[in-house]
């Protein structure tokens, strides 16, 4: 019996001394279970540089990934930026169009009138003027409501709730904020904000400490738009969770 384990633990040895240095010692001379127990000696310390190596390799890993989500998080801003510029750039565009036909001749004119004296591009592009260029927010707010009411089919519906659920999101309104951001996810599927929406909705469960929801609103951002920065954003907000 004690032959048939010394030889098994001398093949044990001879994997060990191939896949890893194991500690110099001399197992040739003493009793077989003299050898059998410096065999052991051997077998465990491999065991331990292993086990070692095993959590620097876990280290490591876990500093790859830190970095990759902070790369992945500056991304995501820079195309939100970027996203948040071509529109305005597009909004400008459509305004000069429109602008064959005034809707104020004077000055005075212009300061008191409202979205609902305006034409479609024009209330919009008031209503973004106020957030980007006069930081006005909180009259931002019943502009883009006004502009929702009156345009409810308008080609800049879409973004209007978007930019009424972010700055009712800014504020704290949350639930205000989650009924404009669901308007966007379920009644225009195939708006360009439609995913950012979609994370949105999850970090507003999220902080209503309903983390279900939120999983449910970061997996939906994830499965139907996989290779957006919205979609990474999610993961990253899961990981929270």
């Amino acid at each position: 019996m004690k032959t048939a384990v010394l030889t098994a633990a001398m093949l044990m040895s001879v994997g060990v001394a191939i896949a890893a240095p194991a500690p110099v010692e001399d197992i040739a001379g003493g009793s077989p279970d003299d050898r059998i127990t410096r065999l052991e000696r051997m077998i465990k310390a491999k065991q331990a540089a292993e086990f070692e190596m095993q959590q620097r390799l876990d280290t490591l890993q876990q500093e790859v990934l830190d970095l990759r989500g902070m790369t992945e998080q500056q991304n995501y801003q820079i195309n939100q930026m970027l996203q948040r510029q071509r529109q305005l750039y597009e909004d400008i565009a459509n305004l000069s169009s429109a602008k064959s036909t005034p809707v104020a001749s004077t000055p005075a004119a212009s300061q008191v009138t409202t979205s609902s004296s305006l034409g479609e591009t024009a209330s919009y592009e008031r209503a973004v003027n106020l957030v980007l260029k006069e930081r006005k927010y909180d009259e931002a707010i019943p502009a883009f409501r006004g502009f929702i009411k009156q345009y409810p089919d308008s080609t800049y519906a879409a973004n209007a709730n978007y930019w009424l659920g972010q700055l009712l999101f800014n504020k704290g309104e949350f639930e205000e904020s989650n009924q404009a951001f669901s308007s966007v996810v379920n009644q225009y599927k195939d708006s360009n904000k439609r995913a950012d929406s979609l994370v949105k909705l999850g970090m507003i469960a999220q902080k209503r400490n309903d983390a279900a929801t939120a999983k449910r609103f970061y997996q939906q951002a994830i499965n139907e738009y996989g290779n957006s920065a919205a979609a990474r954003l999610a993961k990253q907000q899961m990981v929270g969770l």
